[in-house]
């Protein structure tokens, strides 16, 4: 009988892993993305799935967890009665703050602290988008959600193609296509705790490639998305990899679109 993945465990070792590739993230997130903004100004059909679950509930209270500079919280916060917003990171706490301030909205409570521990009352929704890859125990994370949350739980997870340059590192590597914490290991942590959520993929198609101005950058920042800085162990396989499978376009290596957003979502007691 074929052994059964332990998708929790699995999932704190890819953060483990990848936790210089998230502090990076959170990084460059805290100094502003562009690419993101393009990201949110396209139609986006989970956004739009979102906002109407809580306009049917008219006078509801959500919790954004990771809430960042507060993007997802001023827009939630036009369909929602209050929003509680959560970040760990002073830096995207005061640009939330000065965000809030700029578009003169009232209604959500900024908290500084990291989930779950930080302790709130029951909101009828729980979000969370894309603030959960440096948690390695998923499952506490998920009761957490569940415990603060009377009616529905959303999740914003990336996923990534299983043909890509970095799940042919990971495949390499570990054994496995996931490079990172991601929707198809949290799905079925998810399945495993007994949960089965529904799942809408984003319509707005594969996020925008990244792009390296040589070789050797991209050797850089590939051993830094696989927690690969401190050796050199894998550099031979690494330098073959990327020789062939980046695209020299305008100047610049660009790698293979290889990741979009799904939402998944359940409600409490079903």
């Amino acid at each position: 009988m074929e052994k059964v993945t332990d998708w929790a465990r699995l999932w704190r070792e890819l953060v483990e892993a990848t936790a210089e590739r998230e502090k990076s993230c959170i990084a460059k997130a805290e100094r502003g993305a562009r690419q993101l903004n393009r990201r949110w100004a396209k139609a986006d059909s989970t956004r739009d799935f979102v906002v109407a679950q809580l306009d049917a509930h008219p006078g509801a209270t959500l919790v954004d967890i990771g809430a960042g500079t507060g993007r997802w919280s001023m827009l939630l916060a036009q369909h929602v009665r209050r929003v509680t917003a959560i970040d760990s990171s002073p830096l995207m706490i005061q640009a939330m703050q000065e965000n809030l301030r700029a578009e003169n909205i009232e209604n959500v409570q900024v908290v500084e602290g990291a989930w779950p521990q930080v302790q709130i009352e029951p909101h009828e929704f729980s979000f969370c988008s894309h603030a959960m890859y440096a948690s390695p125990d998923l499952p506490a994370f998920i009761r957490g959600m569940v415990q603060a949350t009377h009616r529905t739980c959303f999740l914003l997870m990336r996923a990534t193609t299983s043909d890509s340059i970095m799940a042919e590192a990971a495949m390499h590597l570990w054994g496995h296509p996931y490079d990172s914490p991601n929707f198809q290991v949290g799905y079925n942590v998810l399945l495993q705790m007994g949960i089965f959520p529904n799942v809408m993929i984003a319509d707005t198609g594969l996020w925008e490639p990244w792009t390296s101005p040589s070789l050797d950058a991209a050797l850089v920042d590939i051993k830094r998305r696989m927690g690969l800085s401190q050796t050199n162990a894998h550099d031979d396989f690494l330098m073959d990899l990327l020789r062939r499978r980046l695209k020299f376009v305008d100047d610049q290596y660009v790698w293979t679109p290889s990741v979009r957003s799904v939402l998944v979502y359940w409600n409490i007691g079903k």
